[in-house]
């Protein structure tokens, strides 16, 4: 199928993609929403360098001047992690952003829309989003009514792209059981990669069980073609643990995550402000260990999504 006019290829990954070579997508928001400059234009860079590092092409996706731009050049690159007033696309905002020639960064379920759209079969990224705790503690509700009930897009969005997802699970201030529960009921097999146990985010361990532990990319790829070839549509998202060395205890992130919940209530914060004051808070309380795990994590799941992408490109490689 062609790509609508409002989208673009940079050359890269025009060329990679008419040569069938590994291709794999990477978010925005990261650089837009997730980090202060100039920290947010060397993870970008650096994520993109690690892909390439594993054979593969990095297609950052964002929009920019009335297109989505699939695959950044660095003068693109720049604006994102410089501008101001840039917006977060989701499924929901590419058209209004389109038409009014907006910059934005996009979200998990965003990047999924634009990849699909434009051919890729790879995403990396660091935690999807989820049900949020919200749901019980009542932020982001006007009335602070505890019947509250906040879902990110991601969880559907999810439920219906065939892509490889590599994130090293949820948010860690998101409801983890709910979230695991919500993939089950969307039929998203949660493939853990050399763990039976889904990470969480900053810690490896949540206690919470995957649908499958999987060992290599060579599996992962094959187990994607399977559910794909026997007409299912979702999405299979790999949880991949973050490095052992900068991981996070689950006791300290729990602890920081409350104070920050309850810091959230106490102030009033809701809606789409919820989720960048608990993340800019929890570094804060853990002293910037967070932050250092998060960006970790990031690059671990490039090099393991260039990986895959790079076993999916070989077409008729079995894992048996």
């Amino acid at each position: 199928m062609p790509l609508p006019s409002h989208f673009h290829l940079n050359h890269e990954v025009a060329r990679a993609l008419a040569s069938g070579a590994p291709i794999v997508a990477l978010e925005s928001t990261v650089i837009t929403h997730g980090l202060p400059y100039p920290d947010n234009l060397q993870l970008a860079q650096n994520m993109e360098r690690t892909v390439r590092e594993q054979g593969a092409t990095p297609a950052t996706i964002a929009v920019l001047d009335g297109k989505v731009n699939v695959g950044l050049n660095t003068t693109q690159l720049e604006r994102l992690a410089l501008g101001k007033a840039i917006r977060k696309i989701s499924v929901r905002d590419f058209a209004p952003a389109i038409i009014q020639k907006a910059i934005g960064g996009t979200t998990v379920a965003g990047t999924l829309v634009a990849a699909h759209a434009a051919g890729l079969r790879v995403f990396a990224t660091g935690g999807i989003g989820g049900v949020h705790r919200q749901a019980s503690a009542g932020i982001g509700h006007p009335a602070g009514n505890n019947q509250s009930f906040d879902i990110s897009t991601d969880l559907t969005q999810l439920a219906r792209t065939p892509l490889v997802v590599v994130c090293a699970g949820a948010k860690a201030i998101l409801d983890l059981p709910a979230t695991l529960e919500m993939l089950e009921t969307l039929g998203v097999p949660v493939l853990g990669y050399q763990t039976e146990e889904f990470p969480a985010f900053y810690s490896r361990s949540s206690g919470l069980p995957v649908s499958a532990r999987v060992e290599t990319p060579l599996e992962i790829a094959e187990i994607a073609r399977t559910h794909w070839q026997m007409g299912l549509n979702s999405a299979v998202l790999v949880a991949n643990p973050p490095p052992e060395e900068q991981a996070l205890s689950p006791e300290t992130v729990d602890g920081a995550i409350q104070q920050a919940l309850d810091e959230a209530l106490a102030q009033g914060i809701r809606g789409q402000g919820v989720t960048p004051f608990l993340l800019k808070r929890v570094s804060e309380l853990t002293g910037g260990d967070s932050l250092r795990a998060n960006l970790a994590l990031l690059l671990n799941n490039a090099r393991l999504a260039a990986q895959i992408a790079s076993v999916l490109a070989q077409p008729g490689q079995r894992t048996v």
